[in-house]
Order: structure tokens, then C-alpha cells, then sequence
């Protein structure tokens, strides 16, 4: 596959302080790549490096074909880019914005495209309602609306779900398919690890501006190490002892029961027969979860 996006060195001071540290990253072309990590890892400030909103201290690459740090504002032409916050104009109506953004994209056969865009994402009822007056999820609609509006060859999104619905949700994420399997390379900001699992080909997770990891998340799991054993007992009592004992890294409870992990399975064993005589134990794949706070902990 060809790369869609391929960094090298990529850092970024703010005040003195680096928020983005010497990182390497390649995305491929109709890809859907999920950028992890957590508030304030250097997810965001990333993505507008390589969307050529922010200009790198230090690094090289190119993003669809085009110079990060020379042409930066081509490369903008070709992104569809959504931030976390909500960032249209609230005093505008729901179409206004989306011609606006087409006008500003000098998108062909306007009107046609913001008609298609409007019953695209079933936003007609709220047509002449002004944008700030939408509910969270109705805001995301409307801006992932106005992120696709000019046919983008990358669309980039930060945390696109966060605070919605699951029928949102679920909308966002059949829309994002979609426009990968048109061609289009996904590059999403999300902490909601269920969705890297079940959607995404591959993923990079991001701790103090450094890239710890990358890979398809079944190849991320794989590769930590670790190993979880599931106690079938739903006993949140258990959890303080699981936690102290030697070789448990991990413990939560689940409504399946206490999940513990580590990196040695007999240990895991021996926790669990101490800390839950008669229980039944289950060996289970580790989840990304207890992978990520692993890599946090290794870090830090």
C-alpha cells in the first residue's frame, strides 16, 4: 500500500516545553488508523502537524503526497478536518454553515453538494435551526458534514464520538467506513477502546508527545506480553487483593468478574487461588485497555 502519510522526527515545542518528540508515524491510503493516548499526550497537536495547521520545530514528511512543513497549505485543500470541540459558528444556521464551508472549499454545483450533505446526514429537520442550538450529537453530525463536504482525499477526526449517543455513534462509524472503502484514509483521536478493536485496521498510542506503539490492535495485544485470567466471581472485595499481589499488574472488576493481568500466567494463577479460593478462572485475551495502562506504567 502507499503511504498516505509518512513523518519522520516530527517534534513541537510550546512555552519551551515538547509536546510532540521526535515521532515517526506512516499511515496508508484508505486506511482507518485510530491515534490513542491520553489528555495532553500530543494527539491533537500531532494531527494538526500533519493536517498543516501547525508548522513542525523539527521533522520532515509528507502528508497526501505534500511537503508537512513546505506545503502546508495545499495540504489543507485535501483534508476534512473535525476538532474536538464543536468549532462552527453557533449564530449560524445549519445550511449556512454548510455552504459557507463549500464556498470556502469553492466546492463545484454548491447548492447540489449541500442538498446531498443535508439528507446525507438526515439533517433536514434541523435545516434552518442555528448550529448552536443543536444537541452534541446533532453538532457532530453537522461538522463531520461540513469535514466531508469538499470530497476530501484525508479526513481527520479528534474524539468525533465523544459525548454522543450510541445510535450517533454508530452512524459516525458506518459513515467512516464508508469513506474508506471510497478511497478516502481515516485518521480518528478516540478513548473509546471498544471502537479501535472493532473498526480500525491499525493504531498508534501516544504517551507525553512520544510513540510508544503501532500496529493492528490484534498485533498490539499480542505483542505486550501480558496475559489476563478472568475470576469468575463479580466480588469487588477482591480486587484490593489482586492488585498487591506479586506478578498482577493489573485488576478490574467486570460483569463477568475480576479480570487480572501480568505477564507471567502461573502467577496470575497463584494470585488467584490466594485471593479467591474456589472460584472458577478463566484465561482470556488481554485488552487494550490493560495494555496501554501497561505501557503507561513501563514509561513512567
Amino acid at each position: 500500500m502507499s503511504a498516505a502519510i509518512s513523518v519522520h522526527g516530527l517534534s513541537k515545542k510550546f512555552a519551551n516545553k515538547a509536546v510532540v518528540k521526535n515521532l515517526d508515524l506512516s499511515i496508508n491510503e484508505s486506511e482507518i488508523f485510530a491515534f490513542l493516548g491520553p489528555n495532553g499526550s500530543g494527539k491533537t497537536t500531532t494531527m494538526r502537524l500533519i493536517a498543516g495547521l501547525l508548522i513542525a520545530d523539527a521533522g520532515e514528511g509528507t502528508c497526501l503526497g505534500l511537503d508537512v512543513r513546505n506545503e502546508h497549505i495545499e495540504i489543507r485543500k485535501h483534508i476534512g478536518y473535525m476538532s474536538q470541540y464543536f468549532s462552527l459558528y453557533t449564530d449560524l444556521t445549519v445550511t449556512e454553515n454548510i455552504v459557507f464551508v463549500a464556498r470556502a472549499y469553492a466546492v463545484a454545483d454548491r447548492a447540489l453538494a449541500v442538498s446531498n450533505m443535508i439528507n446525507r446526514f438526515n439533517l433536514s429537520p434541523y435545516a434552518n435551526q442555528l448550529a448552536g442550538s443543536l444537541s452534541g450529537g446533532w453538532k457532530q453530525r453537522l461538522a463531520l458534514a461540513c469535514a466531508l463536504i469538499h470530497k476530501p482525499k484525508l479526513l481527520m477526526l479528534d474524539e468525533p464520538t465523544s459525548g454522543v449517543d450510541p445510535e450517533s455513534r454508530a452512524f459516525f462509524w458506518d459513515t467512516i467506513q464508508a469513506e474508506a472503502a471510497n478511497g478516502v484514509t481515516i485518521m480518528v483521536s478516540t478513548h473509546y477502546l471498544d471502537e479501535v478493536q472493532q473498526y480500525a485496521n491499525r493504531l498508534a498510542y501516544i504517551l507525553h508527545g512520544e510513540l510508544l506503539v503501532t500496529g493492528s490492535p490484534a498485533k498490539v495485544i499480542a505483542n505486550s506480553g501480558l496475559h489476563t485470567l478472568r475470576i469468575e466471581a463479580g466480588n469487588h472485595e477482591l480486587l484490593v487483593p489482586s492488585r498487591e499481589y506479586d506478578g498482577v499488574l493489573y485488576a478490574a472488576l467486570t460483569t463477568d468478574g475480576v479480570i487480572i493481568s501480568g505477564k507471567d500466567m502461573a502467577d496470575l494463577k497463584q494470585a488467584a487461588t490466594t485471593v479467591a479460593p474456589g472460584f472458577s478462572t478463566i484465561e482470556v485475551t488481554p485488552r487494550l485497555e490493560e495494555v496501554f495502562l501497561h505501557l503507561a506504567k513501563v514509561k513512567a
